[in-house]
C-alpha cells in the first residue's frame, strides 16, 4: 500500500512541476490549418508555450477571437482577395473531370501558381529582420510545421532545432523518400492514376512511367525554395534533404482508408 501511494505521489508531483516546452508553429493556410489548429490549442492547454507565425494575408489563420496561444504576424505583398482567387483555382483544378494528361497539365499549372504565392510568403518571413531576430532570441525547443510549404523545415534548419511534421501527404512521394520508406513504383500507386494497391500489369507499367516523370514534375516547384535555403543557411540542400531532417512525422491518415504500406518508426 505504502509503495503504491509513494509512486502515485511521485507521479502527481511530476505533473505539477513539469515544465512545458517552447514550440514555434509554422502552419499552412486553408484546410491544412483547420486540421492543425486543434493540435496547437491542445499543446497550449498542456502547458507548452506556443507561438504561431502567420502572414498578414491569410484565409483562416488569423483568429476572430483572442487565442490561448501567441500569434506573430509578418507582412506579405498580397491581398486576401488575390489569395482567395489562387486557392479557388487550385481547388477547381483538382475537381474537374479530365483525361489523365489534362489533369496533369492543369494541376501542374495550378501548383506552380500557388507555390509561387507560398514562396513569396516564406521569403517575406525570412527577409523580415525583426521577426528573424525574435525567432533567434526566443530559443525554441521545436518547430511544429506543415512541411508542404517547406518554410517551417527551412526555419528549423536555420534555428538548429528539431522539427515535427504534420501532413496529409506530399507531391511526388517526397515524404516516402525523405523518411526512407520503401515505395516501389510497381506496387505503390502514383498520383493522378487512381490505381489501388492491386494493379494489373498494364497499370503497373503506367505507374512506373508516371513515377519517372515525378522528378521533372516536382523539381521546378521546389527549386526556388532550395535557392532560398542556400541564401539563408549558406549550404546547398535539396527539398528532400530538408524534409529528411524531420524528427517526427504526424500523418493525417486514417489507415482504414489507405492501402497497406510500410511506415518508419518516427511516423
Amino acid at each position: 500500500f505504502y509503495q503504491l501511494t509513494g509512486i502515485l505521489l511521485l507521479l502527481a508531483l511530476s505533473l505539477i512541476f513539469a515544465k512545458g516546452g517552447k514550440i514555434l508553429v509554422i502552419p499552412q493556410d486553408g484546410s491544412h490549418w483547420l486540421s492543425m489548429r486543434p493540435v496547437v490549442e491542445k499543446l497550449q492547454q498542456n502547458r507548452h508555450e506556443v507561438v504561431v507565425v502567420v502572414p498578414s494575408t491569410s484565409l483562416y489563420m488569423k483568429p476572430k477571437e483572442p487565442p490561448n496561444y501567441t500569434v506573430k504576424l509578418y507582412p506579405i505583398p498580397y491581398t486576401e482577395e488575390h489569395l482567395a482567387v489562387v486557392l479557388k483555382s487550385f481547388v477547381n483544378a483538382h475537381s474537374v473531370e479530365q483525361s489523365v494528361l489534362n489533369v496533369i497539365i492543369t494541376m501542374y499549372q495550378s501548383i506552380l501558381e500557388i507555390s509561387r504565392f507560398f514562396f513569396t510568403s516564406c521569403k517575406s518571413l525570412l527577409h523580415n529582420e525583426d521577426m528573424m531576430k525574435y525567432l533567434r532570441k526566443s530559443k525554441f525547443d521545436v518547430v511544429f510545421t506543415d512541411p508542404i510549404q517547406m518554410c517551417g523545415m527551412l526555419i528549423a534548419e536555420y534555428l538548429s532545432v528539431p522539427s515535427v511534421c504534420f501532413l496529409r501527404g506530399f507531391p511526388c512521394g517526397m515524404d516516402f523518400e525523405a523518411t526512407q520508406c520503401p515505395s516501389p513504383p510497381s506496387y505503390v500507386p502514383r498520383l493522378f492514376l487512381n490505381n489501388s494497391d492491386s494493379m494489373t500489369f498494364a497499370q503497373r507499367v503506367k505507374n512506373v512511367l508516371v513515377s519517372m516523370l515525378e522528378f521533372v514534375y516536382c523539381k521546378p516547384i521546389f527549386t526556388q525554395f532550395e535557392e532560398l535555403a542556400y541564401e539563408i543557411i549558406q549550404k546547398k540542400v535539396t527539398a528532400t534533404d530538408l524534409l529528411s531532417h524531420g524528427s517526427v512525422w504526424l500523418m493525417r491518415y486514417d489507415f482504414v482508408f489507405e492501402f497497406p504500406r510500410p511506415v518508419m518508426p518516427n511516423m
